[in-house]
């Protein structure tokens, strides 16, 4: 691996206090929630050790983040953002659970396509809004795509008010063109709903794959949507709490002004997010080089050790959506692979009654523990067949 990615040595891991570390016992793999075992790129330790010197541990500021999202933004995605309409949030699930809350009344019915990030369904309850679910539809080749017929009678129902979509997908890792986005722009715009977009793993899409932000996109649509980003799983700072809210017009951005107390960020997560964006690209490439790979990789390990297995690689993001369901381990293989060979996935039923027979598999590690998660896996296996 790239030196600047560090050993992802174990022991050394084992060592971290994180939510992936300290789940499990430590005879358990954690290979579950989407964090990366990288070390931390030098210019944003650099930034949250110079402020730590200084005692600079106070209230957020958004600082310099509008211009370095924005420029990063511009140059690595093709969309150029106004930096003034650039918010710091505490996270992209509470900037989305807040804006929801402006824009859509009490008991009204939010779309989601599953199999999705599970925490949309359970933020929509947790403010009192309804799912409505208009699933993907899986293709013969283990794909999926947006069923555009489904998604338009969802939105078409009583009481919707709002389209959450992922975009790239998770867990999928499936990128959206810009033919598809304009579709659901139209779709959103002809049932006049609001339309949310999380591009949190935008900063993670692969080679081969080209990622187009809603906010380039040319439609009236997006100036009305609300975009949410972050720094947290491109760059691996989930833990320094700050994600990024785009605007694309002066009454959006009112609407979040309006709601800063409520969104205030972590100041060391703005400060981390900054030194990202504007200082951390090698760093990033690096990431994204080392996925790539890493992708291939467990493709060839299924394929030798558990051929039953369909796997199609993402096109972004390190998760890797297995299907399992040819396994025989129920609904939840998870929980076999867990109990039989100590490694924790994520299990596919969180992802929406379409993830029956799935699991999530965390690839932002060196190749030696996908290896090693495979290779527990495939003793899980054998060991629930001889039961």
């Amino acid at each position: 691996m790239d030196p600047q990615l560090g050993t992802c040595s174990l022991a050394a891991l084992a060592r971290r206090k994180s939510f992936k570390w300290r789940t499990y016992p430590p005879d358990v793999l954690p290979a579950f929630v989407a964090e990366m075992d990288f070390d931390v790129a030098e210019p944003i330790a650099d930034a949250i050790r110079a402020a730590l010197a200084l005692g600079d541990t106070g209230y957020p500021h958004v600082g310099e983040l509008g211009e370095a999202f924005a420029t990063y933004a511009t140059d690595r995605l093709g969309w150029s953002p106004d930096p003034a309409r650039v918010f710091a949030i505490p996270d992209v699930m509470t900037g989305i659970a807040e804006v929801l809350l402006a824009v859509t009344p009490p008991g009204s019915g939010v779309v989601i396509s599953p199999p999705v990030y599970g925490p949309f369904a359970l933020r929509l309850g947790l403010i009192g809004r309804r799912v409505v679910d208009a699933p993907l539809r899986r293709l013969d080749d283990g794909g999926y795509e947006i069923d555009f017929e489904v998604l338009d009678r969802a939105l078409s129902g009583d009481g919707v008010s709002a389209y959450l979509l992922c975009s790239p997908h998770n867990p999928l890792g499936q990128v959206w063109d810009r033919t598809q986005l304009v579709a659901i722009a139209d779709l959103c715009q002809r049932h006049e709903v609001a339309l949310l977009v999380d591009e949190i793993h935008a900063p993670l899409v692969l080679p081969g794959a080209r990622f187009v932000p809603f906010g380039s996109v040319d439609h009236e649509m997006s100036e009305r949507a609300y975009i949410f980003t972050s720094a947290s799983k491109g760059w691996n700072i989930a833990g320094l709490k700050c994600g990024v809210a785009a605007a694309g017009s002066a009454a959006t951005a009112t609407m979040l002004t309006e709601r800063w107390e409520a969104l205030l960020a972590s100041h060391l997560g703005v400060l981390g997010s900054v030194a990202a964006f504007a200082a951390s690209l090698g760093w990033l490439d690096a990431v994204v080089a080392q996925l790539d790979q890493n992708r291939v990789h467990l493709a060839r390990l299924l394929a030798e050790q558990l051929p039953e297995v369909g796997y199609v690689p993402g096109a972004a993001s390190f998760l890797a959506w297995l299907d399992c369901r040819k396994l025989g381990l129920g609904d939840n293989p998870a929980a076999v692979f867990l109990e039989r060979g100590k490694v924790a996935l994520s299990p596919g039923p969180d992802f929406g009654a379409q993830g029956a027979g799935f699991a999530r598999l965390n690839i932002g590690t060196s190749p030696e523990l996908i290896t090693e998660a495979v290779r527990r896996i495939a003793t899980a296996v054998a060991a629930a067949r001889d039961s």
